[in-house]
């Protein structure tokens, strides 16, 4: 898993950009025409993925499952058994929190919607997202335990072996399958929502889309987002690592 991470990592944005840079620098005497070539790839690509107008574009291509409109959730325990909150990472040991291991943003943004959803339709939780680089608790405890504290939600099952989104569809599905349950309401960002409800499916579970955390809306920024920043090259890195995903999991699954 380290070895897998540190590559990912350094293919990823801005690590492949950025040694796009460094190959730039180091080439510029030896091949000079690569060296520029390489510059104008690193320096474009930095410049294109920290553009909120490419996140808003990128994001619609992958958002293809529609939103779950709020009439629509008392009517939920019609169409499924249980809602499955998939894991989004931790933040380790913040001070605030008395050093305790805290789910991020995004996951935080999950358990929100999931929490909505179930004081709506009365369906039991499950959270699902296993350690975090090897080293516990595992981020469906760290969830659960939010839920309970936050939303004064009780979590029936936890899922904390998996490491993929494959795995959160194969060793949740084995949880529910094994107490008569079949159909469920999956959580998770609306860009990551095909690749997730795939996999459920592919586990042999019947799938309610709940898709939330839209990108692909209005970017509501200055000059239509044509500005770099910051946020936006850490989401666009967000979803080109989707894009990939979306692709690997048909080849290799």
């Amino acid at each position: 898993m380290l070895l897998r991470y540190v590559i990912k990592q350094l293919l990823m944005p801005p690590g492949g950009l950025l040694l796009l840079l460094l190959l730039a620098w180091c080439w510029r005497r030896r091949w000079p025409r690569l060296a520029l070539g390489c510059l104008a790839v690193g320096l474009l690509g930095l410049w294109g993925l920290s553009l909120p107008v490419v996140v808003q574009h990128a994001a619609q291509a992958l958002e293809t499952e529609p939103a779950l409109l709020p009439q629509a959730w008392p009517g939920l325990k019609d169409r499924a058994q249980a809602i499955v909150v998939l894991g989004a990472g931790r933040e380790r040991g913040d001070p605030a929190f008395g050093g305790e291991d805290q789910a991020t943003g995004v996951a935080l943004q999950r358990m929100r919607y999931a929490a909505r959803l179930a004081r709506a339709s009365g369906l039991p939780l499950l959270t699902s997202g296993g350690l975090h680089y090897g080293s516990p608790p595992s981020e469906a405890w760290i969830m659960a335990r939010s839920l309970q504290e936050d939303f004064n939600l009780a979590v029936r099952w936890q899922e904390g072996e998996s490491r993929t989104t494959w795995e959160n569809a194969v060793y949740s599905a084995r949880l529910l399958k094994a107490e008569g349950i079949t159909r469920v309401v999956v959580v998770t960002q609306a860009w990551h929502m095909p690749r997730a409800r795939w996999c459920f499916e592919q586990a042999g579970l019947e799938v309610v889309s709940a898709p939330m955390g839209f990108l692909g809306v209005d970017n509501a920024r200055p000059l239509g987002g044509w500005l770099p920043e910051g946020k936006a090259l850490w989401q666009n890195g967000q979803l080109l690592n989707e894009m990939i995903g979306a692709v690997g999991y048909r080849v290799f699954y």
